[in-house]
């Protein structure tokens, strides 16, 4: 059974679902998602963890609040730290996908303490720029294409005006696999049409790609640090963006990395959600109590 929480800190206010029992596994989505994303993978995982997914600010059921500068990776970060200090969450595993996935590296690096085990699933890491580099090249012969979207949502005012009312038609240039023959689950569909059809979303979705120099200008001062706590990368090895030169080096960021690569493009844990919980089940077993 799946308890929702609001959750409201000095920073903002976040949605958390929370279920299960035991040692509590953060699971932190992207965009243009919500925690929804998680339920098909956390029906096929073991017991013994409690599942907290927050909605991350700007998006799902959370407060839409803040400029351009609250949607920095790290002010994500000091987001759900806030939310889980105010619900009483000491340690923690911690599982995040997409810009989920970098919120879950800032956390790692403002709380290495409390971060038991960590997961990252198709996003780049933010302390490699060897990696980086390898797939800007592959993107430059490209022509960039596949960032077209990215080019969007920077643009001033454009999502505010063009995506209202065609929510759906939007998210669905985006909710696929690589397979034409897979069909993204069509309740999560329904779900981040709904929560992308909450008024100020189209511009606090935006805000994600919009914070990214300010991002960049953080995380060029990542270079060298090492993430101490036992990782594992989850990979689906067809991702048009997250393309697999960002893994190249990975093994220099961890003290202890494990990858899995799974037959899925971006939204693996959509796609392969039983493949995906398989990897989960046997990363966060240590700390089950």
């Amino acid at each position: 059974m799946t308890t929702l929480h609001d959750v409201d800190t000095a920073r903002t206010r976040l949605r958390v679902r929370d279920s299960g029992e035991g040692f509590p596994l953060v699971m932190l989505h992207g965009w243009p998602e919500s925690s929804y994303c998680w339920e098909t993978t956390i029906a096929s995982m073991g017991t013994g963890l409690r599942y907290l997914r927050p909605d991350l600010r700007g998006l799902g059921d959370s407060a839409r609040d803040g400029d351009v500068a609250a949607y920095q990776k790290a002010e994500l970060a000091a987001d759900v730290l806030a939310a889980l200090d105010a619900m009483g969450i000491g340690d923690f595993g911690l599982v995040g996908h997409d810009w989920g996935g970098a919120v879950a590296q800032e956390i790692a690096i403002a709380a290495p303490d409390r971060v038991r085990r960590l997961d990252v699933m198709n996003i780049h890491l933010l302390n490699n720029p060897a990696g980086y580099a390898a797939a800007n090249k592959v993107h430059a012969a490209q022509l960039y294409r596949a960032y077209w979207y990215q080019y969007f949502q920077q643009t001033p005012g454009l999502a505010e005006t063009m995506v209202p009312g065609n929510e759906r038609t939007f998210l669905r240039v985006f909710l696929r696999g690589k397979d034409r023959d897979w069909a993204f689950p069509s309740d999560a569909v329904d779900e981040y049409v709904r929560c992308y059809s909450i008024p100020g979303t189209p511009a606090s979705g935006a805000n994600y790609y919009r914070a990214m120099r300010l991002d960049a200008n953080r995380w060029k001062t990542l270079a060298g640090t090492r993430y101490p706590m036992p990782t594992a990368l989850v990979y689906g090895v067809h991702d048009p963006v997250v393309v697999p030169q960002f893994l190249q080096h990975h093994e220099t960021c961890f003290e202890s990395v494990t990858l899995t690569e799974i037959a899925a493009s971006h939204f693996v844990q959509e796609e392969q959600p039983e493949a995906v919980a398989r990897a989960l089940d046997a990363h966060f077993a240590a700390l089950k109590i």
